[in-house]
């Protein structure tokens, strides 16, 4: 299937396996839980969902289509992986951009270049801008600047892979979100964590009785 405009949840699936990629790489590939919680986050997130992980499912269904995720095999648990900057045709720069658009929804140059920080450092704003502009002039547009909004001292961008944007959707945006996006990441490996430590016993009780059935005894 040719790419074509994605649903909200579809871009929130997408951006949220990017940026997980980047801020918890031992977590990643993500498994359906896993994604549906950073889906799910209450704070780093315009807007908030609250998606069920058969949603989920259904959007990592279409986008696999779209050839911008793929099924990682192998593990016990299916996994996931995104295939953006390959699916999308864009570089890594232009996907770190996307992604943050696509989490938080529009911002300016400066807000850009500090929340992209550790999905792609870049030197200055004006390589943000270019970026930007470079994604703006595609055919059709991934991104465009927005009117600068009343009382703002610098204009917005926004990504169009849900289709075009209204401006009055987007009034003020507050900025200085980096330290809560963190404490995301922290919740998300603490629920993580916990999953796994349910596994783990889940693990060592069926251990335990196979043992008993055996006849072998367990120090």
């Amino acid at each position: 299937m040719a790419l074509r405009t994605l649903t909200a949840l579809e871009a929130r699936v997408l951006a949220v396996l990017v940026e997980k990629q980047a801020t918890v790489p031992d977590s990643y590939p993500l498994s359906l839980n896993a994604l549906t919680l950073g889906c799910n986050q209450k704070t780093a997130r315009e807007p908030v969902m609250s998606a069920a992980e058969s949603d989920v499912l259904q959007a990592l269904s279409e986008l696999k289509s779209m050839h911008l995720v793929n099924e990682v095999s192998g593990s016990r648990v299916v996994r996931f992986e995104h295939n953006g900057a390959r699916g999308l045709g864009v570089p890594g720069a232009g996907l770190a951009c996307l992604t943050l658009l696509m989490l938080r929804g529009p911002q300016t140059t400066a807000e850009l270049r500090l929340n992209t920080e550790r999905l792609h450092r870049f030197a200055d704003i004006s390589s943000v801008e270019g970026f930007l502009e470079e994604l703006a002039e595609r055919s059709p547009p991934f991104v465009v600047k927005l009117a600068r909004a009343p009382g703002a001292r610098e204009p917005r961008w926004a990504h169009l892979l849900c289709g075009e944007v209204v401006q009055e959707a987007f009034s003020s945006s507050p900025s200085g979100v980096v330290h809560q996006a963190r404490d995301d990441e922290l919740a998300f490996l603490r629920a993580e964590q916990h999953r796994m430590n349910g596994e783990l016993e889940q693990l060592k009780a069926l251990v335990m009785r196979m043992a008993g059935e055996l006849g072998i005894a367990v120090p």
